[in-house]
């Protein structure tokens, strides 16, 4: 028997979709253009985004944003050691400029504005997809507005950085996944959503490779709204099959890069293993606040060592530099990081509280907002929407002890929500900040402000959605 639905729920529908998406996407324009464009400048990784959009970039960190990046007709061809999906955005947004003339560059105008009409879209399928009334999907569209826009996150979108994209992805599948639980067309356009996002989120860089795992689980927890039995998880496979196969071939699409020792790299980001584990062992361990000597024996590393304790891989004097660092590059590996934070819960958890507090900060001090020719001073910030992030600046000196808080606040949201797509959902969200969370905590000593960001926009999105509100299904055909 098929499900007849009133023309006028449906009229309604497209009302209340067409009205968030509007609003939306006239208040990030505004929000990104008035008085002045406002950016993420590079801190110096920029230049794998740039590849991905056929630009050879060879600076270096930068205290300004460059409003347009054009390609040296006389570079040689480029292609990144590793992908990032803001490099697809950036493409798209040079294709855009060729429209109109502008050859060969990218304007961070035109991708700020992409990445806007992106994220308006994300929101709207969140408020329809919720199980909600009106008026509380349109508390949940303002709460979701705050958390975008704000000052910590909006800059990445039109930045030459892997974030904005995975900000991206996340807010895409949230909403897919509350889409596809809902009957008829809905459903479909649901895991067509989920697998947009899924593909953005997953390659927006090397550290949300781990995403893949939680969202093919998520994707077999919800229940498309009109199948059932086979059919419901042939659609499932179907997405999932999509989903890691585009993800394969996108991540060997990638120049093999050379490693640190001169071996060519396996597996994307291979060059920067080392690196990561060198940071993670000589600012998070070996970092000259405890018992050097004692930390260094734990690793297999000489007492001679001491003396870079606290000297990161681009510190004027590293460890790397040692004429007998060749002998025990060994024992810098991630097995013997691991080994050490699993066998010193103390320490471990010193290290963790910290990367709370950076979770918290929310907004790296060195990432600046504007060109140069705005008259700011170097590395100057907009403070335009500042009220998620000054929240959370504001408690995280506490730590683990208000984020812990909040993660119990959404699991348990979740547990009560555990037989609804929005249970689901919550559940993805705590699961995809706990992770990201750990990984820049313990996986590298350097920019925890920074690469914590993917986290906190993760599990603020989650407490948005988790508030409670007075439920009323919605099904439409």
């Amino acid at each position: 028997m098929k499900l007849e639905v009133p023309k006028r729920q449906l009229d309604a529908e497209a009302l209340l979709g067409l009205g968030v998406f509007g609003a939306s996407l006239a208040l990030f324009v505004v929000r990104f253009l008035v008085p002045r464009p406002i950016a993420m400048s590079n801190n110096g990784d920029g230049a794998r985004v740039l590849c991905g959009a056929g630009i050879t970039w060879h600076g270096g960190p930068e205290p300004f944003i460059h409003l347009a990046y054009s390609a040296d007709p006389g570079a040689a061809p480029c292609r990144p050691t590793y992908l990032l999906t803001q490099g697809w955005l950036a493409d798209v947004a040079v294709r855009l400029g060729g429209l109109v003339g502008v050859h060969g560059t990218l304007s961070l105008v035109v991708l700020g504005l992409l990445s806007s009409i992106i994220a308006a879209a994300a929101i709207t399928t969140i408020v329809l997809g919720l199980p909600h009334d009106r008026r509380a999907r349109l508390a949940v569209a303002a709460g979701l507005l705050l958390v975008v826009a704000d000052s910590a996150f909006f800059g990445y979108f039109a930045a030459v950085l892997g974030e904005g994209a995975a900000f991206l992805g996340l807010l895409l599948v949230a909403g897919g996944l509350l889409l596809t639980a809902r009957e008829g067309r809905w459903s479909y356009a649901g895991m067509a959503v989920a697998l947009v996002g899924g593909v953005l989120a997953v390659n927006a860089k090397v550290q949300t490779l781990t995403i893949l795992p939680i969202l093919v689980l998520a994707i077999l927890l919800v229940r498309p709204g009109t199948l059932r039995g086979a059919r419901r998880w042939a659609s499932a496979a179907l997405v999932i099959g999509a989903l890691g196969a585009i993800t394969l071939y996108a991540q060997q699409s990638v120049e093999p890069a050379v490693a640190p020792d001169g071996t060519l790299a396996a597996r994307p980001g291979d060059d920067s293993r080392e690196i990561n584990v060198f940071n993670s062992i000589f600012l998070n361990i070996v970092d000259g606040k405890h018992d050097t000597q004692a930390d260094l024996a734990e690793l297999g590393l000489p007492p001679s060592f001491a003396q870079y304790a606290g000297n990161g891989w681009w510190h004027p004097h590293p460890a790397r530099t040692d004429p007998s660092y060749g002998q025990y590059r060994g024992q810098l590996s991630r097995r013997n990081v691991v080994t050490y934070f699993a066998t010193h819960p103390g320490r471990t958890l010193e290290v963790l509280n910290r990367a709370a507090t950076d979770q918290l900060t929310a907004r790296p001090d060195y990432l600046g907002s504007f060109d140069q020719s705005a008259g700011f001073a170097p590395h100057a910030q907009e403070y335009r929407v500042p009220v998620v992030s000054w929240l959370t600046g504001l408690i995280a000196p506490l730590g683990l002890f208000v984020l812990v808080p909040i993660w119990l606040f959404v699991l348990v949201r979740a547990w009560f929500q555990r037989r609804e797509p929005l249970g689901v959902v919550l559940a993805f969200l705590l699961a995809v900040s706990l992770t990201q969370f750990g990984t820049a905590a313990l996986g590298d000593g350097i920019e925890g402000i920074k690469h914590q960001s993917v986290a906190l926009f993760t599990v603020l999105l989650a407490v948005v959605l988790a508030i409670p509100v007075r439920r009323r299904a919605v099904r439409t055909a």
